[in-house]
C-alpha cells in the first residue's frame, strides 16, 4: 500500500511537471517528480500525454487511499482509527476497582462469555490494540511459561468481534421485534471461551490481576478487567474455576476467612498488647484494619504486632473491630466469587459506617485497594492509607524516631514492590523511605522495580490456588532480589512476605536473607 501511494505520487508528479515552467528555484522543489519529468521530456513524451498519465495517477492515489480506510477497520492497522479514542475514554474509575454487578437483576448477565454482553471498553480495547507484545513481555504468568498470553487476550477479543458480531448485527437491524432478535441472537453460537486459544480456561485463570500488562499498554488497553469479567462467568454462570478456589470460597463463606481458622479467633493475636476494639471504645481517630493475613498467619501476626508497636509508640488512638472484621472480599472478587465478594464487602461496611469510621489504615495492600477504591460502590467512604504512607508520615513528623539498622552498614537492602499499592495506588516512594531510614539511605533495586516491578505470584487469587508447572512466579521474582546481594529484603504486603519467604527457602538462602515487612523493620529499630 505504501509504495502504491508514493509510485502513483512520483509518477503523478513527475508527469505534472512535464509541461511546467519554473520561475525559481523554491519551485522546483520536488526534485525527485522533476527528475522524472526531465527523463519523459528527454524521450519525447507530449505534455497532453504526460497530463493523461497524472489523472490517472491521481485516481490511483485517491482510489488506494480509501480502499486503505476500507480496509482498516477489520485488519491489524485498525488501532490507527480506534487507538486515539480508546487512549482519551479510559474511564476516570480508580484503576484498582472492579464494576459491582447488580445481583438482584435478574435479567444482568452474571460475567461475561458472549462477545455482544462484554462492555464496550473491552471490544474497544481490541479494536485499538497494536499487537505490540508490551504486555506479554511484562506479564509474570507469560515470563513463567503460562499459557496465559494478555495480548492474545485483547487480540482474540478482537477476531471474536470480527468472526461473531456481523450475524449479530443484521439480526437486530432486519428484525422489528426485538423479542423476536433477542431469541435469535441467543441462538447463535457467539461465545468466547475456550472458542480461542487465548481465551481459554486455563489462560483466564493463570492471571495475578498484577496489571503489569496494562501499565505496559501504549493505547490504554486493560486485560485483566476482560479476564475478570470472564472469570466472573466461569464461577457465577457455570461454577467451573480450579478446585483449590473452593477451599478458599468455601472457608471465606463459612469463617470469613480463607484460611478457615476460626472467626472467633480473629482478635486472638492482640491478646496482651493492650488494643481495644471498637466495639470497647469506638472514640478513635483511626481504625487498624488487620487484615486475615495478620490476624490468622502465623508469619505475618507479627507484622500486625509489629504495626501495634509503632502505633502504641507514635501515640495514635486507634482501634480495631476483631471478630466484627470480616474477610475484605479481595480473593472472592479477583476469582471470580462476585457473589461472595458483596456479602463480605457490605457486611465490612455496614459495620464501619455504624461505628462512623472516618480514617482506615492498613498493613495488606488488597484489603487497601479493596476498601479505598470498591467500598464506595456499597457506600463505605472511608480515608483509607496503607502502612507504608502512614508510617512514613509519621517518621516525617517525627512522632517516631527511628535507628539505623545494626547490621545497616555490613548488610544490603532491597525492596519488592507490592502490585496493589505500586501499579494499582501509585504508591512506590513511601515504602522505600521507611527502609532508607533503617538501612541508612542504602536501596539496591532489582532489575525490575517500581511501574516494572514483578509480581511475587499470590494476586488474583492465586494466593489459593497451585501454578501449573515448575517454574514459578515467585522464584522468578526472588532470583532477581537475590541478585542483589541483598541481606534483607523488604516488602509492604503479607501476600509478598509469604510468596517471597518460600522463594528464599527454595533457593536454600533463609539462613542469610531475612525477608521482612517494613512495619518490622520499623518496629526493630525504634528509640
Amino acid at each position: 500500500m505504501i509504495s502504491i501511494l508514493m509510485i502513483s505520487t512520483l509518477l503523478g508528479e513527475g508527469a505534472k511537471s512535464v509541461g511546467a515552467v519554473y520561475d525559481s528555484p523554491t519551485e522546483n522543489a520536488s526534485f525527485l517528480a522533476a527528475g522524472i519529468g526531465s527523463i519523459w521530456r528527454s524521450i519525447g513524451v507530449e505534455y497532453s500525454t504526460a497530463d493523461i498519465v497524472f489523472q490517472i495517477m491521481w485516481w490511483v492515489h485517491i482510489l488506494s487511499v480509501f480502499s486503505f480506510m476500507l480496509y482498516v477497520p477489520t485488519s491489524k492497522h485498525a488501532h490507527l482509527i480506534f487507538a486515539p479514542f480508546n487512549y482519551f475514554l479510559q474511564s476516570d474509575t480508580p484503576k484498582g476497582a472492579l464494576s459491582k454487578l447488580n445481583l438482584e437483576d435478574e435479567n444482568v448477565v452474571w460475567g461475561v462469555n458472549r462477545v455482544e454482553d462484554f462492555p464496550w471498553p473491552n471490544l474497544l480495547d481490541g479494536m485499538s490494540c497494536i499487537e505490540c507484545g508490551r504486555c506479554q513481555v511484562q506479564c509474570p504468568a507469560n515470563r513463567t511459561g503460562k499459557v496465559l498470553n494478555p495480548k492474545a487476550i485483547i487480540a482474540d477479543l478482537k477476531h471474536a468481534l470480527l468472526d461473531k458480531m456481523p450475524e449479530v448485527a443484521k439480526i437486530r437491524t432486519e428484525e422489528t421485534d426485538a423479542a423476536v432478535a433477542a431469541e435469535k441472537v441467543a441462538a447463535l453460537d457467539t461465545a468466547v471461551i475456550n472458542s480461542y486459544e487465548g481465551l481459554s480456561e486455563e489462560a483466564l485463570w493463570g492471571c495475578t490481576t498484577c496489571y503489569a500488562c496494562v501499565e505496559a499498554c501504549p493505547v490504554g488497553n486493560n486485560q485483566v478487567n476482560a479476564i475478570m469479567e470472564m472469570r466472573r462467568h466461569l464461577v457465577l454462570a457455570e461454577s467451573k474455576f480450579p478446585a483449590e478456589l473452593q477451599n478458599a470460597f468455601v472457608n471465606m463463606e463459612n469463617n470469613s476467612n480463607p484460611w478457615g481458622v476460626g472467626a472467633h479467633t480473629r482478635a486472638d493475636w492482640a491478646e496482651g498488647l493492650g488494643v481495644k476494639t471498637m466495639a470497647e471504645d469506638s472514640n478513635v481517630d483511626v481504625l487498624y484494619w488487620v487484615g486475615c493475613a495478620g490476624a490468622f498467619d502465623d508469619r505475618n501476626k507479627n507484622i500486625a504486632k509489629s504495626f501495634v508497636k509503632i502505633l502504641q509508640k507514635a501515640d495514635v488512638k486507634f482501634g480495631i473491630l476483631g471478630t466484627e472484621e470480616n474477610c475484605s472480599g479481595d480473593s472472592a472478587r479477583r476469582g471470580g466469587n462476585e457473589y461472595l465478594y458483596q456479602t463480605l464487602a457490605q457486611a465490612n461496611v455496614d459495620t464501619m459506617n455504624g461505628y462512623n469510621v472516618k480514617k482506615v489504615v492498613t498493613a495488606c495492600p488488597h484489603c487497601y485497594n479493596t476498601i479505598k477504591n470498591e467500598y464506595p460502590q456499597f457506600g463505605g467512604n472511608f480515608e483509607v492509607v496503607h502502612h507504608s504512607e502512614f508510617i512514613n508520615q509519621l517518621v516525617k513528623e517525627k512522632k517516631l524516631d527511628v535507628k539505623t539498622a545494626e547490621d545497616a552498614s555490613s548488610g544490603k537492602y532491597t525492596y519488592h514492590d507490592s502490585c496493589y499499592i505500586g501499579r494499582y495506588n501509585d504508591n512506590y516512594e513511601n515504602p522505600r523511605d521507611v527502609v532508607k531510614k533503617v538501612s541508612g539511605g542504602k536501596l539496591a533495586e532489582p532489575s525490575d522495580h517500581h511501574t516494572k516491578g514483578l509480581c511475587c505470584g499470590a494476586g488474583g487469587a492465586q494466593m489459593w490456588m497451585e501454578e501449573q508447572n515448575n517454574d514459578r512466579v515467585n522464584i522468578k521474582r526472588t532470583k532477581q532480589l537475590l541478585d542483589t546481594g541483598a541481606t534483607t529484603i523488604a516488602t509492604a504486603c503479607p501476600f509478598c512476605v509469604t510468596m517471597i519467604t518460600d522463594g528464599v527457602k527454595h533457593e536454600g538462602k533463609i539462613e542469610e536473607v531475612k525477608v521482612k515487612d517494613i512495619a518490622e523493620l520499623v518496629a526493630d529499630n525504634l528509640q
